[in-house]
């Protein structure tokens, strides 16, 4: 793995409340602990966001390149949690990025949880680093309504080198999964974005690793979303290099989701896919 600089700074707040894609999904805010992230996904559309994501120049211009953890984070949530909130960690980092390795944030996040716990509380990671922190997650989970969403972007580890060389190769990504829901905590396959693969195979493995209904997303493109969040550049370039121009073309992707889709109903289950999906967290029960 990279080493990557790794920095601490003081915030002003830790939740945000949220607009857009995530109010519409069911959430009321979101927590993320840091500014930048170490697993520097070609597809990340956070650096397209920019100052709307609450960036500084120096992140959109060298993202993945370092971080910037919110040393304060766990203070700032003893202040600022409430009982009836809907949280979402995070839409603009990973949680379990590599640095988090090093900063330990999470735990400290985490014991905050425990101490002043929300509504529900939903964890976005693509990070095994999340079994570091399993005893915690499962005393938070007794205490909140608590999901963790892990990201399973295709089934094919050549693909997954090209895309997202940083993250952890795909079988263990489903064992973490397995170990989440064995461990008692309600853990969703999110097949987002959606990279090249065999969608009826990426649906399979999936539905092994986990329980229940399927979440998911296409990449983002313009010619689908004309306002916000896009897929960064480099992956159009890897695309484009490597022959999945098809992937990033509407058409394209509705056919490989409904492909999912059927391949999750023939087995009882559903493959959801924008806020609606993404919403199946928002509203557990």
């Amino acid at each position: 793995m990279q080493q990557l600089p790794i920095y601490k700074a003081r915030a002003h707040s830790i939740l945000s409340p949220v607009s857009g894609f995530l109010k519409e999904a069911g959430f009321t805010h979101s927590l993320n602990p840091s500014r930048n992230c170490t697993f520097a996904c070609t597809y990340c559309y956070v650096p397209t966001m920019r100052i709307q994501a609450g960036l500084k120049p120096e992140d959109w211009e060298q993202w993945g390149k370092f971080t910037t953890f919110k040393e304060n984070a766990a203070e700032l949530l003893d202040r600022e949690l409430r009982a009836g909130q809907i949280l979402y960690c995070s839409p603009l980092v990973d949680p379990y990025q590599p640095a988090e390795a090093e900063a330990r944030a999470m735990p400290a996040i985490l014991e905050a949880v425990l101490r002043r716990p929300p509504r529900r509380f939903v964890l976005q990671t693509r990070g095994p680093l999340i079994l570091r922190d399993i005893e915690l997650l499962c005393e938070v989970s007794r205490v909140t309504i608590l999901a963790v969403s892990f990201s399973l972007t295709t089934d094919s580890e050549r693909i997954r080198r090209w895309f997202e060389p940083w993250c952890a190769p795909i079988p263990e990504r489903l064992q973490v999964m397995k170990k989440l829901s064995a461990a008692g905590i309600r853990t969703f396959a999110t097949l987002a974005p959606l990279l090249p693969c065999d969608p009826e195979r990426l649906a399979g493995l999936a539905m092994e690793a986990t329980r229940g209904d399927l979440i998911g997303d296409p990449l983002h493109v313009r010619a689908a979303k004309p306002r916000g969040a896009t897929t960064w550049q480099p992956a159009h370039r890897i695309a484009q290099v490597r022959g999945f121009e098809q992937w990033l073309d509407p058409a394209f992707q509705s056919g490989v989701v409904d492909r999912i889709a059927q391949s999750a109903a023939r087995a009882g289950r559903r493959f959801v896919t924008g806020p609606e999906g993404f919403g199946l967290l928002a509203d557990l029960h």
